[in-house]
Order: structure tokens, then sequence, then C-alpha cells
């Protein structure tokens, strides 16, 4: 209050039309995917009828332009799609989403012809096609520079042998982004991505693997065994697949980040419920351990806006965005344990939502650069 005026404060991230947004997409989740999520946890995978449904709904694109069927919306709505997925009470179904709106088709759009967006983006915005990226193989997962899988130029058309693991997708995908080795170039110069349709000859599925955790979506290793695929399946330049995957995966670290929070907000929620449930209001040991919980959340939370406004607004902070990611995913990993044992062996029944939330959420350490790798860049960001 000042000389007699009220001033409200505003809020820097987000308008009406965030807190708008935000409703929708919690409005969907409550309805057509919590209902549903042990049945698809049981199952090992989603109905592919609910990604069509979640393109109609423009879900699919949200930070795509209009003419390629996408939203043309802020940085924070996909941050905020990222978070309210993640309250569904699983971590499976939400990565195997990210993989199609935040992995697998960003490189489309940045380094693609008109062709890859007619042919492989658009249709995954609408959800006509499922999407998977590939670059883990049996031997070569956080070093890119390594991996093995090959493509060989014969003419108009490339030949590319290999074997790609833990592809989140891959069972069921209609097409991969695919890492490949083009050259004899040492480490990252001989690096190329190509868009490989899953149903060209020489492709296929070895096994769909039976995980411990992110069991709603579908992981297979993939065989690539003289698959053909002419040159106009080269996604930007040859050479150069190596910068391509490393600008996406800044922007795929931000969304893990926004996911992580969800995963927090979703536990801290059940801790919440199950004090107040059983009379533990006066339990300050309880009470102590879930204020704990939530300023940790917070922390993290302010974290994640304050850089995902630079990014929004051109900044790449690599340093800061390795830092956040390795934050959040430690933090929504212990938090789900923390919350584990608060709530005890009612939450590690193999029903309840808290120990799947716990099992799903070490992959956040994982994917998307490990701990290690995220330690690694900081500390040569600062000097070390």
């Amino acid at each position: 209050m000042k000389n007699g005026v009220a001033h409200m404060v505003t809020d820097p991230y987000f308008q009406e039309e965030h807190r708008e947004f935000r409703m929708f997409v919690r409005s969907f989740i409550q309805e057509e995917v919590a209902p549903f999520i042990n049945e698809w946890e049981e199952a090992g995978e989603f109905p592919l009828e609910l990604l069509e449904r979640m393109g109609e709904l423009g879900l699919l694109g949200l930070r795509y332009p209009k003419e390629l069927g996408g939203q043309e919306a802020d940085y924070f709505k996909v941050i905020i799609f990222a978070e309210e997925l993640n309250k569904c009470g699983a971590g499976g179904f939400p990565m195997a989403i990210a993989v199609q709106t935040d992995m697998a088709t960003p490189p489309i759009y940045k380094f693609g012809t008109v062709y890859h967006h007619e042919k492989f983006l658009t249709p995954s915005i609408k959800g006509k096609k499922l999407a998977s990226l590939g670059i883990s193989e049996p031997n070569h997962g956080s070093d890119v520079s390594s991996i093995q899988t090959r493509a060989v130029r014969d003419g108009d058309e490339w030949v590319i042998n290999g074997t790609k693991m833990y592809i989140t997708n891959g069972p069921r995908a209609d097409f991969v982004t695919l890492v490949t080795r083009t050259s004899d170039a040492p480490g990252y110069k001989g690096i190329s991505l190509f868009l490989v349709e899953t149903n060209r000859p020489g492709f296929s599925i070895s096994r769909k693997l039976d995980k411990v955790g992110m069991r709603s979506s579908d992981t297979a290793e993939l065989i690539f065994d003289n698959v053909r695929v002419p040159n106009e399946n080269l996604l930007g330049e040859e050479g150069k697949g190596f910068y391509q995957l490393m600008w996406q995966l800044q922007s795929e670290r931000m969304i893990a980040s926004g996911a992580a929070i969800g995963l927090m907000d979703y536990c801290c929620s059940h801790a919440k419920e199950y004090i107040y449930k059983n009379g533990f209001k006066s339990d300050h040991t309880k009470i102590g351990q879930l204020m704990e919980i939530a300023s940790e959340i917070e922390v993290c939370r302010e974290m994640v806006y304050s850089i995902a406004y630079r990014y929004a607004n051109g900044e790449v902070p690599s340093k800061e965005i390795s830092m956040v990611k390795l934050t959040t995913a430690q933090s929504a990993h212990t938090i789900a344990g923390q919350v584990l044992e608060l709530i005890g062996e009612d939450a590690a029944d193999w029903e309840h939502p808290i120990q799947r939330i716990w099992r799903d959420s070490r992959l956040n350490r994982i994917g998307a650069g490990t701990d290690e790798v995220m330690k690694e860049i900081v500390a040569k960001e600062i000097g070390l």
C-alpha cells in the first residue's frame, strides 16, 4: 500500500492466458489420462488413439507455426504442458509424449525442408504419426560422439546399418529421427541425422524392453540391416548432426526440468493428502518433512522459470540449463523417495502411484544427459 493505493504484483512469467491453458491441460489429464494410467502401466503402452486426440486439441505442436499445424504458443505454455502432463500419476506416458513434441520433432522443424515438414512434422503435430529418437546404442549412450550406427552413400540413397537401444516409442513408431555416422571423421565430426520410416525393408524390432519404470511408454531395441533411405531423408547438413542434436538437447533439458516440477508437485500433493486424511496435522515431524519438501520444490520451480524466461528470450545459457536439469532431476527422485518414506508401507504397494513415481523419476537423472554429463558441462563452464 502506497499513498492509500494498493499495488498489484505482476507475475513476470504467467498471464491469464497461461492460467487458462494450465486449467485446460489439467482438466484433460484428469479426465482422459489419469483414470487409465494403471491400465496403461499394465499394458506397457498407451493407446495411439489418444495421440490423435491430443493432436486434435493442439497439444502436440504448441511451439510450431500454424501453417504446419502448430499453435505458435510461447515457451511458458510448453513448460506448463510439461508440468501438468507429469501430474498424471506416472512418468512413462508423459515421456512418450515429450519424445513426440520436444525430442524427435524439433530438429525436423529447425533443420528440415518443406518435404521433411510435410511428410514427418505436420503428421506428428496432428497425432497421425508417432515419432521416436534414435541415439543410444547397446554400447554407447551418453557419449554420442562414439556411436557406431553407420550410413553409407550409394548413389541417391544411403544404406544404414546398426542397432539402437532404449528407444522410447520404438515398438510402434512410424519413423525414427536417427543419429548415424556418415564418415570416418573422428568423434562428433562424422555424425549426421536421418529421418527413417519404420516400414522400410531391413528395419526390425529386436525386442520390446520390460523395464523397471516408465512402463506406460513402450521401449525397444531397433535393428537397421541395410536399410535404404533416399538422400532427401538426410536432415540438415551431412556431418553436422552432432551440432543439430546438441541444439535440440538444450530445450529437451528445459522440458525435463519442467516435467520434474510436475512430478514433485504430484508427490507433495499426495503427502499433504496423507497427512490430512490420517490426522497427522499435529505431527511436527511429518509436517516438518512436508515443509522441507515444499520449500525445495519452490526453489526448483523458480530456478526453472527464471532460466525458461531467458531461453524464451533468445538466450541459450548452457551452464544454467545443465544446472537446472541436474538439480530438478535429483530433487524429483529424492522427493519421491521422501514421500514414499513419509507415507510408509502403503506407498510401497505396487499399485500406489508414489512408488511408481519413485521408479519413474530415476530416469530423469539419465535421459537428456546423465547427472555425470551435466556435472561435466557445469565444471567446464565454470573453468574447472
